[in-house]
Order: C-alpha cells, then sequence, then structure tokens
C-alpha cells in the first residue's frame, strides 16, 4: 500500500497554512509537491484531474517561495495551490470543458478570474473534470469519464454535477481549495454530495470571461472548500469584502419553506436536517415557515434561457453537427433550445427580473433561508447509466439548488452528515443577492455549533 502523504492543509486550513508559509515551517513548493504526491497516488483512482501541470506548479510554487523571502507578501492566498474546473481557460493547460468537441474557440483566452489567483499568489496544480458543457447536475460524463465519490470505495457513487472533479479533489484532499461554477447548483450540488462546503456566488460577483457560457444569465463562479472559513478567506481574498465575523445564532431568523424544498427527502437527509434544525432552535434561532410559491416556475426557466444560450454560445450548426460525439444526456438537456421562438425568450428572461425583485422582497425580513442542498445522499452510477433514468435523476437534482441560481439569490452549503449520516448530506443557506459575505458569515455560525465535517475514508482507494 502506497503511503499517502499528510494533506498540507489539515488541521487548520488557509490561516494555519499562512502562519506557517510565513514562519518558515513550510514552503510553497513542499505543499505543491504534497497535492502532487496525493494526486499521483489516489487520483489514478478517483478520476478528478483533466490535466495535471507538475512542473509548472512546483516552478510557479518556487517562485512564490522567493517572492516571500524577498519580502513580497500577495495576501492570505500567496502559496496556495488550487485546482480548477475544466471549464475555465487557464494560460499553458488545455481546456476541454469535459468534451471532444473542440470549443476552446467559445471558451477563449485566460479570464480576469484565473489571472486574480495568479496576482493573489495561488499556485495553480491543474483542471478539474467536469460534465459536459456543464450541462448536468448528476457528474456523469459519459464521453471523458466520470470521478469518484471519495465516501465510498467500494461502490461507484456520483459525484455531483457539473463541477465534479473539482468537488472529489477537495474531499480527497488533492488541493487547498478548488474552482466550480454554478448555474443552477453545480457548486453546491457536488459539494453537498462530497461532503465539502460550497459557495455559489451572486451573478456578477467575478467576471466569467475566459469560462465556457453555458448559461451567462446566470453563470457564477465559486470556491469549494474544507470549511466554511476557508471558503471566507478565498472570497475576502479575491473580492477585498471583509467576511463579518459568525453572528450570534441567538436571535438569527431563517425562513424554513413549506413547500418544494423539504419534499420527498431521503432518510438520511431528513434526519439530518431535523437534527441541525433542532440544534439551530436550541440555540436561539428563530424558525419562520414561509410559503415560496414562484419555484415551480424553475423549469420553464431552465428550458427557455439556459438551454437557448448554451446553444446560442455554442452555435447552432456546432451543435447538431456534432451531436454524435457528445454525452446523449447532454445533447437531451439541451435540444430544447433548439426551438425557443425569440420572443419567448424575451418574455421568460423578463419574466425573471420580475421574479428576481419578489425572490428580495421575501428575504427582505429574514436573516436567509435553510433548505437541504440535495434531497437525497449519493447515489451510485450503476442507477444512471441509461439517458432515461439520468434525466430522471436530474430533475430531482436540481430542485433545491436551482431557485438560489434563478432568481438573484447567493447561497451556502455546509456538511452535516456527521449528524445523523454516512454518506454526505449538505445544507444550504440562501440569502439575499448581494449578501455572499452575509451567507458565508452565516455558515461560519454553522460551523462554530456543528464542528467541521469530517473526511472520507481514503484507505480503499490506496
Amino acid at each position: 500500500m502506497a503511503t499517502l502523504p499528510p494533506d498540507p492543509f489539515e488541521p487548520g486550513g488557509m490561516a494555519r497554512f499562512g502562519a506557517r508559509l510565513r514562519s518558515g515551517e513550510i514552503t510553497a513548493e513542499a505543499a505543491t509537491a504534497a497535492y502532487l504526491a496525493r494526486i499521483e497516488i489516489l487520483d489514478c483512482r478517483l478520476g478528478a484531474y483533466e490535466h495535471v501541470a507538475a512542473e509548472a506548479a512546483l516552478a510557479a510554487a518556487r517562485g512564490i517561495d522567493r517572492q516571500l523571502a524577498g519580502g513580497e507578501d500577495h495576501g492570505p492566498l500567496m502559496g496556495v495551490p488550487v485546482a480548477l474546473k475544466d471549464l475555465i481557460a487557464t494560460e499553458g493547460m488545455p481546456t476541454t470543458a469535459g468534451s471532444n468537441v473542440d470549443v476552446a474557440d467559445v471558451i477563449g483566452t485566460e479570464g480576469s478570474f484565473v489571472k486574480a489567483l495568479r496576482q493573489a499568489g495561488c499556485v495553480i496544480l491543474g483542471k478539474l473534470k467536469t460534465v459536459e458543457f456543464a450541462r448536468g447536475a448528476a457528474g456523469v460524463n459519459r464521453v471523458r469519464g466520470t470521478p469518484w465519490n471519495p465516501w465510498d470505495s467500494g461502490v461507484h457513487r456520483i459525484p455531483g454535477g457539473s463541477s465534479s472533479g473539482s468537488a472529489v479533489a477537495m474531499a480527497a484532499g488533492l488541493s487547498a481549495f478548488t474552482v466550480g461554477t454554478d448555474t443552477g447548483g453545480s457548486v453546491r450540488g457536488p459539494a453537498a454530495f462530497c461532503g465539502v462546503f460550497g459557495l455559489k456566488s451572486t451573478i456578477g460577483t467575478w467576471s466569467i470571461d475566459g469560462i465556457f457560457p453555458n448559461s451567462p444569465t446566470f453563470d457564477t463562479i465559486g470556491p469549494l472548500t474544507r470549511s466554511a472559513a476557508d471558503a471566507a478567506c478565498v472570497f475576502s481574498a479575491l473580492t477585498g469584502r471583509p467576511v463579518p465575523p459568525s453572528p450570534s445564532l441567538d436571535g438569527l431568523r431563517l425562513g424554513k419553506p413549506r413547500n418544494h424544498f423539504f419534499d420527498n427527502l431521503d432518510g438520511d437527509v431528513e434526519r439530518c436536517m431535523a437534527t441541525a434544525i433542532a440544534a439551530l432552535q436550541g440555540a436561539g434561532t428563530e424558525i419562520v415557515p414561509i410559503e415560496v410559491p414562484e419555484v415551480a416556475e424553475r423549469e420553464e426557466i431552465l428550458q427557455v434561457i439556459c438551454a437557448t444560450e448554451c446553444v446560442a454560445a455554442f452555435g447552432r450548426d456546432s451543435f447538431l453537427a456534432n451531436q454524435d460525439i457528445m454525452d446523449p444526456v447532454t445533447v437531451a438537456r439541451t435540444a430544447p433550445g433548439l426551438d425557443v421562438p425569440a420572443e419567448r425568450y424575451i418574455r421568460v428572461l423578463g419574466h425573471h427580473h420580475e421574479l428576481c425583485r419578489i425572490f428580495d422582497e421575501r428575504l427582505r425580513d429574514l436573516d436567509g433561508w435553510i433548505t437541504p442542498t440535495t434531497s437525497m445522499v449519493a447515489p451510485t452510477v450503476a442507477e444512471v447509466t441509461d439517458v432515461e433514468a439520468g434525466l430522471v435523476l436530474e430533475a430531482r437534482l436540481g430542485l433545491n439548488t436551482h431557485p438560489a441560481s434563478f432568481f438573484g439569490l447567493c447561497a451556502t452549503t455546509t456538511p452535516i452528515n456527521a449528524l445523523e449520516s454516512s454518506l454526505p448530506v449538505g445544507l444550504q443557506i440562501v440569502c439575499r443577492g448581494g449578501e455572499d459575505a452575509k451567507a458565508l458569515s452565516i455558515a461560519l455560525a454553522l460551523e462554530d455549533l456543528f464542528g467541521l465535517p469530517p473526511r472520507p475514508p481514503l484507505d480503499g482507494f490506496l
């Protein structure tokens, strides 16, 4: 059995690593080498990485160490190894968008977010697998491979999508943090299924230039991290916005939807949520029953805006010409966008703006909403081998994540499986658009209450 090097960010996360780096106890090169060794040992089974840039990462890390030795300090992300979803253009690395279809011209060159990571002193380890064109919530990719959820070495369970590799790599300790994108749940779903923390940022928080445009109306960038504290560090470093300290749970007001979000929950999810809500109430949090009837409109928005924009970005003729080499679920979920009349697209887009206003009003007197991130724990890949089963699962997986995406909100997912489940379960906090720092602050309070999440048992992958 191979000896797995310790994760250089365990324990203590980014804050402790930063202190160790600046005291000389560890170097950026040593941390990068440790992650590259972990990738070499584990990723042959997990399949989280599409591309590993080992030489470039080590060279960048050595450069960071020289800068730090010379008195140049870029801040809290200096020397921190990161890996990016393979939807994001990165200089010197291929970008496949999870497909065998060449879409480099659609994605373009390295964008402002990756440049900001470099300026902050991050070391880019490589690119992480994604569902083809980010068009799926299960994380299954029949074209370039499906990463293995690290919580079950004996059975191949779905990792969640579309940021599948981002969640698997984070859960298995193959990067200090990872970057995904979230259009309808593609950060939160994988984070929930793999037992890590995820932030779905407000639309426009970070520019999406240099990223495959799944749906520019809704596309957002989001970090996946081992903790809310690490996510707060990433958010603050890359936006310049401080995250407030965790608030007192005594007096916090969280809305709990009566409809939709708590329907048809798996037993593990139901038990974990009940235990979590009881603990919050015991700490003084007010749980306010609310109705959210507008969530019923999510399906039309998905079909009309998202599918149409993906076809437009890809190019109608190119989409039709390349269907035979694409994942059939990708084709089935995107094809409805081929036949949407312009007047219907404009009407639904206008209605979307009105729904954003309605949801903003619904949250005005609350600190946020509390819901399960997904209604189930990760099913097996074998359960979604055929296209029909895949489409049925896709419809269920987005039920709780779509609303925050489609109605202009931000959200976090916190692992709570330590409460009542052997497989990961996510608790979602939804806040008003632009309140990302507040959502992270509430997540810090949840972390104080529930403790850090457990890590998956990795011995079965060695």
